[in-house]
């Protein structure tokens, strides 16, 4: 399919996350500026939306107990979390995030 969809530019708040579902799949889009990411909206260590966190310096944290991930990679930058998460392709088409959930970026692929 590649990419679909995902929300308005607009409807991306600058320090959360927004959870959306693609094909089925939670996902979390976010921005670091003019930059926008897209997530597994789950996290590794706890089976918790990450959308419900914060977002700072281009990472997410787990809200529940505090883990981050950097939205780049998915790699985990503080504990207790030790696992990465999947990381997607996104496309900035006009006002649109549009995301690729089909192929993970760093070759996690959720649960």
């Amino acid at each position: 399919m590649g990419f679909t969809r995902a929300c308005a530019a607009a409807d991306v708040p600058g320090d959360e996350a927004l959870g959306v579902v693609i094909d089925g799949l939670a996902v979390a889009v976010a921005r670091d500026g003019d930059d926008f990411y897209a997530v597994h909206d789950q996290c590794s260590h706890a089976n918790v939306p990450l959308s419900e966190g914060e977002v700072a310096d281009c990472t997410i944290e787990c809200w529940l107990h505090g883990s981050t991930f950097d939205l780049k990679t998915g790699k985990p930058t503080i504990l207790p979390a030790t696992e990465p998460i999947a990381t997607f392709a996104v496309e900035l088409r006009g006002d649109d995030v549009y995301v690729d959930t089909e192929t993970s970026l760093n070759g996690i692929r959720p649960a």
